[in-house]
């Protein structure tokens, strides 16, 4: 995350503190009816300490603290606050189950503490935290051209919380850069300056532009602002050289086997657990056209070596990829199938390919091999999703909404690579506890991440 946003991103965590500790306090009073003694208070804020730090991080890895949160406002915040807190209580009651040292077992609290604690947090971060002050947007000048930077300055002159306006983007390859932007300089005063540093242009025009630094003026970078934006990255500045800094394997030498191990914990137990929806679901099937159960086909995994996967049938047949010359398939989604893909229930037999290690819980999800093939002619460095190991979720699923679904199509497959990319370059379990609480609500709510 880029300075921009750091104050703000402390006053929301400080804000949050504020008021778990202030929904605490409301709620011991709501539940005797009577104003909380320092005794009783004191008992509960010592564990309730404790676990306003997990909450926190839970808030963290929710995406709440993120630059896409609270530039672009999503109206998905209550839902999202709403899933974390959820997520806050189970923790909360494991914990009071769990390690029963304190000597309060709040079960009231606890459920007047989730409708208490999610009202104020979503009053806070809706109205209180704009009307501080801090959402005052400054002049920016974008220096660069092209579909993205456009994108860019329409979402900062859109957004309701952006920190920045931008007063004008200046062409890098105009002639004469460092007068032009002396010229806006003196003209707008801008706060910021964003600007892609690796444009040669721009890199032999700042030797006369950093003297703006003496002024106040902060610069940034165009790509790092982009990605704090939108949460991908911006497709016509990759090249050899932004691979090489941003692609490596050996940077997760201590990631890629932890990761490895949740896979296959985690996967083991929801595979189990999931044994349970098989007979409803076989059942439902059958009852609907009295088809196969199960579908099979390749798809393209680490390393571009091919694998089968295995899902619930949910369109009238299987055509296996194979579009012929139309592009596209002819079959269709069934009654129960569209169930089962809402819910995503037609996956369920995935959780064992995790765990065998042909699929991940998070990561780019498994491509076609036809469609590979036309994807690595016509996407540039389209392979390189291929490094790490597919997975059942990621950030294209969830924050890019336009998918093809069988059949090909190149402007909507390069999105989709803009967020592979943004995974593949930022990848952590952090980021992987990010998406799979955002994977959880989407299911829940029914809503975009």
């Amino acid at each position: 995350m880029t300075p921009l946003f750091r104050p703000r991103t402390a006053a929301l965590f400080l804000g949050d503190l504020i008021f778990f500790i202030f929904s605490l306090w409301l709620s011991l009073l709501l539940r005797d009816m009577a104003m909380p003694s320092q005794q009783t208070f004191m008992a509960h804020i010592v564990p309730f300490s404790v676990l306003f730090i997990a909450w926190i991080v839970v808030f963290f890895v929710a995406g709440l603290y993120e630059s896409r949160s609270i530039i672009l406002a999503r109206r998905a915040l209550s839902a999202t606050l709403l899933v974390a807190q959820t997520i806050n209580i189970v923790i909360a009651a494991l914990f009071f189950f769990f390690i029963p040292i304190f000597g309060i077992a709040p079960k009231t609290v606890l459920v007047i503490y989730l409708i208490v604690s999610f009202i104020f947090i979503l009053l806070w971060r809706a109205i209180l935290f704009p009307a501080l002050g801090l959402q005052r947007k400054e002049n920016a000048l974008v220096i660069g051209s092209g579909t993205e930077v456009d994108e860019l300055a329409a979402a900062l002159v859109d957004a309701r919380n952006a920190p920045a306006r931008v007063a004008v983007v200046v062409d890098p390859a105009g002639g004469a850069l460092a007068t032009r932007v002396a010229d806006v300089v003196a003209e707008l005063h801008p706060r910021f300056i964003i600007a892609n540093f690796n444009d040669a242009h721009v890199a032999a025009a700042f030797p006369e532009m950093y003297r703006y630094l003496a002024s106040g003026i902060i610069f940034f970078d165009f790509a790092q602002v982009y990605e704090d934006v939108f949460g991908r990255v911006p497709l016509s500045l990759i090249d050899s050289a932004w691979l090489a800094r941003n692609v490596s394997r050996s940077a997760h030498v201590l990631y890629d086997p932890l990761k490895r191990a949740i896979d296959i914990v985690c996967g083991f137990i929801l595979g189990v657990i999931s044994l349970i929806f098989y007979p409803f679901i076989i059942l439902a099937i059958k009852l609907d056209d009295g088809g196969p159960i199960f579908i099979s086909q390749e798809r393209v995994g680490k390393s571009g070596r091919l694998f089968r996967i295995r899902k619930f049938r949910s369109m009238s047949g299987n055509d296996s990829g194979v579009y012929g010359a139309s592009g596209s398939t002819k079959l269709v989604v069934t009654p129960v199938g569209r169930i089962l893909r809402t819910s995503r229930l037609d996956e369920l037999p995935q959780l064992w390919d995790v765990v065998t290690g042909r699929l991940s819980f998070i990561g780019p999800r498994p491509e076609l091999p036809s469609l590979v093939e036309i994807y690595e002619k016509e996407i540039p460095f389209y392979m390189v999703r291929h490094l790490i190991k597919p997975g059942l979720s990621g950030s294209a699923q969830l924050y890019y909404h336009g998918d093809p679904h069988h059949a090909a199509d190149i402007a909507s497959t390069k999105m989709k690579l803009s967020y592979d990319l943004f995974y593949l370059k930022h990848r952590s379990l952090t980021l992987d506890l990010s998406i799979g609480i955002k994977t959880i609500r989407r299911l829940l709510v029914r809503s975009n991440a």
